[in-house]
C-alpha cells in the first residue's frame, strides 16, 4: 500500500471515531465518548506520522509522542491539552481509573472537552493538507 493510502486509511478512521464520539456523548456515554476522543486525535496524528516520517507507525497511544515524533510543533497549550486527553485513554480502559472518571465527566465537562477536541482536530486536519 501507498504513503497516501495509508494516509487515508487512518483519516478514515479518526473520521468513523468522530462519528462514533458524537453519537456516544449524544446518548449519555460522556466517559467512552471522551476515551473515543483519544482515539480520534490518535489516528489523526498517526495519519501526520505517516505523511511525515514512516508508514509503520508506532504502537503507542501518548499523543504528544506521535505528535513530537510527526514532527509538529506544538504550543504549551495544545501539549497540555494532549496530555489530557492522552489520560482518557487509560481512564476509559481501566476500572480503577474509570469510577473516579466517571464522576468528574459531568455533561459540562465532556462538552467542553469534546468542542476542545473538535478544535484540535480540525488543526490537525490542516496539518495533514499543508
Amino acid at each position: 500500500m501507498s504513503r497516501d493510502k495509508y494516509v487515508t486509511y487512518w483519516f478514515e478512521e479518526s473520521e468513523k471515531d468522530a462519528s462514533a464520539m458524537m453519537s456516544l456523548f449524544e446518548n449519555g456515554h460522556r466517559t467512552w465518548a471522551l476515551f473515543v476522543g483519544h482515539l480520534v486525535l490518535e489516528k489523526l496524528l498517526k495519519a501526520l506520522y505517516v505523511k511525515n516520517i514512516n508508514i509503520q507507525v508506532p504502537r503507542i497511544h501518548n499523543l504528544v509522542k506521535i505528535a513530537r515524533d510527526s514532527g509538529l510543533r506544538l504550543t504549551d497549550d495544545q501539549e497540555n491539552f494532549l496530555l489530557e486527553v492522552t489520560t482518557y485513554n487509560l481512564k476509559g480502559r481501566y476500572p480503577d481509573y474509570k469510577q473516579s472518571f466517571y464522576k468528574k465527566a459531568t455533561r459540562e465537562f465532556a462538552s467542553d472537552r469534546i468542542e476542545q477536541i473538535e478544535g484540535m482536530r480540525k488543526w490537525l486536519k490542516e496539518q495533514l493538507i499543508t
